[in-house]
């Protein structure tokens, strides 16, 4: 690595622990550590949605899609922009408007209410594990992207100083700490990404000429692409709108509903077109680049060489100048970390009030909670030194998350019954569906995703056990804290 591209990196390592420590005097209570008080405005919300929603997925998923399949590549995070509209218009209304969730911290203790205890105590181990994977995930991500553009730093090496300073000015911080964060990442992340990554990039493969005479035609269009795959990001992201406990912390950490509903709109446009293009097009630029034959001193000859989620790190170390080259890097480890911190935060809150039971209100809370981070922290990054796949670590992570709790909560936002013990059954069979199809790897009907299949399962099995219940009482259960 370059002198200059050093102090650049370092220097935004170092403001992100600044943070950190800055809240750190300024946090009183649980309120502020997990929910920032209750009285953020849209804009930083809005940021830190989409920069949390994209995360490591942009710097790693993103460019692969673009090299795959070119500007099509872009549809999948207009799911993304999907996903926050349906929530900004029939979620944020149904919790903002709800007193019973001005106090609450977490999104299973939505579950608590109108499904009892046990229903919200099994979503929390759920959506904990979840977390945990999740911020592995992006631990890892982070660090395979530094070791495929500057292979003189060892994939460990590079992942425990990611890794430690997420967990670092995360657990000093709390969620304050993030989202001041991720404004300061988003910021990094357009400014390198614009003036840097891409006019860099696109004029060493000959400019949007030599781009389009150099990929097949196809990548230059927004139809290359099958139905089934638009189903499966669908299925995939959509739901995640509506069950993602880094979400549900930012629509409590909003003033009001107003402002929370103004926050998701932002986020969504954020996402599609303005990050989708940016990511497939520098994907797309990394494909001309080894068409081109630029990577050959690397080993990679033709393009079947290069692994697509490989060939974005490869680009930047080829094209990047002294000081572009410490910039950029700063803008996608950004977008990474941007996921990590959420992600930690996430799985801390369920740990301490879902699994453990503990109120906000306790003096010791905030100290603990600092402590629980620190561990499911360095847990995380345990976890990631052990994995060699982003993509298995988030499939597994996915699997539960969204084929289990999804259907749970359209029972909440319509008029049918709620009942605990059918939300208990839909949130395990959907998740284990799901789980068990990615895990034995089978080929699935017409190409269809498994969540797909766990979703059904779930709403399979909700309506099973609702209807049964309802036989043998003679009667609907109540849709505040069903039987269970």
């Amino acid at each position: 690595m370059n002198w200059i591209d050093a102090v650049v990196f370092g220097t935004y390592l170092a403001a992100m622990i600044g943070v950190g420590v800055w809240f750190l005097r300024r946090n009183e209570g649980g309120d502020d550590y997990y929910v920032a008080g209750r009285k953020m405005g849209s804009l930083h919300i809005g940021m830190s949605v989409v920069a949390t929603d994209v995360g490591g997925g942009f710097s790693i998923g993103l460019g692969g899609l673009g090299f795959a399949m070119g500007l099509t590549g872009s549809w999948m995070l207009f799911t993304g922009l999907l996903g926050a509209w349906l929530s900004a218009v029939f979620l944020i209304p149904r919790i903002k408007r709800d007193p019973a969730f001005d106090t609450a911290l977490t999104f299973p203790q939505v579950f608590e209410k109108f499904f009892g205890r046990r229903t919200a105590f099994v979503a929390g181990i759920i959506s904990a594990i979840g977390y945990v994977g999740f911020t592995a995930a992006q631990i890892l991500a982070g660090a395979k992207l530094a070791n495929g553009t500057f292979p003189m730093m060892s994939l460990h090496t590079a992942l425990y100083v990611m890794g430690g300073v997420a967990v670092g000015y995360t657990v000093l911080g709390g969620l304050k700490a993030v989202i001041y964060t991720d404004t300061i990442q988003w910021a990094v992340l357009l400014i390198g990404l614009t003036f840097a990554g891409i006019p860099i990039a696109l004029n060493a493969v000959g400019g949007w000429e030599g781009l389009q005479a150099t990929v097949r035609p196809e990548l230059l269009t927004l139809t290359n692409v099958e139905w089934n795959t638009l189903v499966n990001w669908a299925v995939t992201i959509v739901p995640i709108w509506f069950v993602g406990m880094t979400l549900y912390q930012r629509i409590y950490a909003c003033r009001d509903e107003k402002t929370a509903k103004r926050a998701w709109y932002v986020a969504g446009v954020l996402e599609w077109p303005l990050m989708a293009f940016l990511g497939v097009t520098l994907g797309l630029i990394a494909r001309a680049a080894a068409d081109q034959g630029m990577f050959a001193h690397l080993g990679m000859d033709a393009i079947a060489d290069v692994d697509p989620e490989t060939g974005l790190p490869l680009l930047l170390r080829t094209v990047l100048p002294a000081g572009a080259m410490g910039l950029v890097l700063s803008a996608y480890f950004s977008a990474i970390l941007s996921t990590a911190d959420s992600c930690l935060m996430a799985c801390s809150g369920n740990v301490i009030s879902d699994i453990l039971g503990r109120k906000h209100e306790e003096k010791t809370f905030l100290r603990d909670a600092q402590i629980i981070t620190l561990v499911l922290g360095v847990a995380a990054i345990l976890l990631a030194s052990q994995m060699t796949s982003v993509l298995d670590l988030m499939l597994l992570s996915y699997a539960f998350m969204v084929s289990g709790l999804f259907v749970p909560i359209l029972a909440i936002l319509l008029p049918v019954p709620c009942h605990g013990g059918a939300a208990t059954s839909a949130i395990l069979v959907g998740g284990t569906v799901t789980a068990s199809l990615v895990t034995l790897g089978w080929s699935l009907p017409l190409g269809l995703d498994a969540d797909l299949f766990g979703i059904a399962a779930s709403a399979i099995t909700y309506t099973g056990v609702t209807a049964g219940a309802r036989a043998a009482a003679g009667t609907a259960p109540n849709r505040e804290g069903g039987a269970g």
